[in-house]
């Protein structure tokens, strides 16, 4: 059955990302070049050291102070965390920062992959397409009464990346 955006939406509804915008794609299969796993490694290092400005989405995910450091310097992503194609390299994707985003691996990024693999076959595809580097669902952003955590933690990445970078 062909998806509409109304019935793409209703999914990810479904699928716990309500806020999840996407973008229609029709696929059409393009060759890979064969090294692109080499190039997808180096653009990985280089799409964690470009999250200096995502500072605010880092601070709502609950890293250490290691996998924090350990991420904005392109070392190691951490645990329960993927980064995915926007639009998959098969599909005519680049090997491109802009091309990449990030996000929990479960549930988001497994239930992405379930979205994509359930319009297998349509015309249309309806592709996962957050406005920023990172999807947080609206949900995990939202903060409750008892202080301002995300402030404090705020600080503490601004301080750890000054002294990283004084060291550098």
């Amino acid at each position: 059955m062909q998806w509409t955006q109304a019935t793409a939406e209703k999914r990810l509804k479904d699928l716990k990302m309500p806020d999840m915008p996407i973008m229609p794609l029709v696929p059409t299969n393009v060759n890979v070049s064969p090294d692109w796993f080499q190039k997808y490694k180096a653009l990985c290092r280089e799409f964690m050291r470009s999250l200096s400005d995502s500072v605010q989405e880092l601070a709502l995910m609950n890293l250490s102070r290691d996998e924090f450091m350990n991420l904005l310097m392109g070392r190691a992503l951490p645990g329960n965390l993927s980064m995915r194609f926007r639009v998959p390299l098969i599909w005519g994707g680049q090997l491109d920062v802009d091309n990449l985003f990030m996000c929990a691996t479960f549930p988001h990024s497994q239930n992405l992959d379930r979205f994509i693999i359930e319009q297998a076959g349509n015309d249309t595809i309806w592709l996962p397409n957050p406005e920023k580097k990172i999807y947080l669902p609206i949900h995990s952003t939202i903060s409750g009464n008892g202080g301002n955590a995300v402030a404090d933690r705020l600080n503490q990445f601004a301080a750890t990346v000054a002294a990283g970078r004084r060291q550098s």
